[in-house]
């Protein structure tokens, strides 16, 4: 059996840990001993309570194994990547990190390392959609809509956190990148708020976040936008909490104490978001795509919804997340996909057969990605 090692435990990592165990010897890696006990009591998993951010400590724990899942959150993501990469190790990472990935790119190469990154839901699954019909047709329009919610509302902000809440933060910060007209354009996070309909949920509100990432680089599109899903409501206490500077990282004296509001606000924050065990929640994204196809215009329209895993505890942002993940690294395992580098998800979308595989490995696990295709004018 291939070995596996699965850094950080959390709801997405240990679902991950959980459909890799079967197939491969795998070992979860996390700091809390609490987690760790919850994954060895049900699954057959080793575990090792560890510092993932600590990188001396990740390249040990690394060292001998034939696959590494980064699962940490965003704030570590790209220095443990740094870490895996520089011990030789293949890797398939889902952390939200602000920084550059391709910056790894020649390390990754040097070292004979496929590293595939933002290797979710959204970035990801979206991106290998878009990669795959980027081969077939000359895209001219492309639009992700994306969330993870719970059934349940309530106030004040009818949102929970199905994955790092910190990560959450970072969305509503970070200045949002989409293109337009061949040009890419910059607005703040949480603007140009619109309503939309998704059956069978109802209305909710998107608005802007950074979630194009590498395709900004790699996919030359001349429309291309992704927007997050909440309730309608949620954005505007977000708006206020963030221009009353509550998001601010810039240490303030307080009473002679140097404190970063965003520490204050997370910890505030973070109980009203705690998604429980048992809380019912879905993931809803729908993708669209525009453009040329053979001697016709075409539109295709993907459309996600996944409810929470009741019985077997296992969220849908962690299935949908987690299942893209382990369905890129079996294409590694199997030898399937081979290439060297910093490898986004588009471009294991646009590599044969990886794109079926993908959606195979899904359905089998009752996610469930269906697509609409018709003949447009106009493109």
């Amino acid at each position: 059996m291939k070995k596996v090692v699965v850094l950080g435990a959390g709801m997405v990592g240990g679902a991950i840990a959980a459909d890799l165990c079967q197939e491969t010897r795998v070992t979860a890696v996390d700091v809390s001993e609490k987690r760790l006990a919850f994954l060895k009591a049900k699954y057959p998993i080793a575990t090792s309570s560890v510092d993932v951010s600590d990188p001396k400590a990740v390249a040990g724990i690394v060292k001998n194994c034939d696959l590494v899942i980064g699962a940490v959150p965003g704030f570590i993501g790209f220095q443990t990547l740094k870490t895996i990469i520089e011990s030789g190790k293949n890797v398939v990472d889902i952390s939200f990190f602000n920084e550059d990935p391709f910056e790894l790119d020649a390390l990754a190469k040097k070292r004979k390392v496929t590293a595939i990154v933002d290797c979710g839901v959204a970035p990801g699954l979206c991106n290998m959609t878009l990669g795959y019909h980027n081969r077939q047709m000359k895209v001219a329009y492309y639009e992700c809509l994306v969330g993870g919610l719970p059934v349940k509302r309530s106030w004040p902000y009818q949102y929970k956190a199905p994955f790092s809440p910190i990560d959450v933060i970072e969305e509503y910060n970070r200045p949002a990148r989409f293109v337009e007209n061949g040009e890419i354009v910059i607005k703040p996070a949480l603007s140009d708020a619109e309503y939309v309909e998704f059956d069978p949920i109802g209305t909710l509100e998107a608005f802007n976040t950074d979630g194009l990432r590498t395709l900004l680089k790699t996919i030359k599109v001349p429309n291309m936008k992704e927007k997050t899903l909440r309730y309608p409501g949620h954005i505007e206490y977000m708006r206020v909490i963030r221009e009353t500077g509550l998001f601010s990282k810039d240490p303030i004296d307080v009473g002679g104490i140097r404190i970063r509001p965003i520490d204050v606000t997370a910890k505030l924050l973070f109980p009203k978001w705690r998604l429980e065990p048992d809380e019912p929640e879905f993931t809803v994204m729908r993708v669209t795509i525009r453009g040329r196809e053979g001697n016709g215009s075409k539109e295709y329209t993907y459309h996600l919804f996944d409810r929470s895993d009741e019985e077997a505890k296992i969220s849908s942002m962690a299935r949908t997340t987690g299942y893209t993940c382990t369905a890129a690294a079996r294409l590694i395992l199997s030898g399937v996909f081979k290439k060297t580098g910093l490898c986004p998800p588009e471009f294991l979308g646009a590599a044969k057969g990886c794109f079926q595989k993908i959606m195979s490995d899904l359905k089998a696990r009752d996610v469930h990605y269906a697509c609409e295709e018709k003949s447009i004018e106009g493109i």
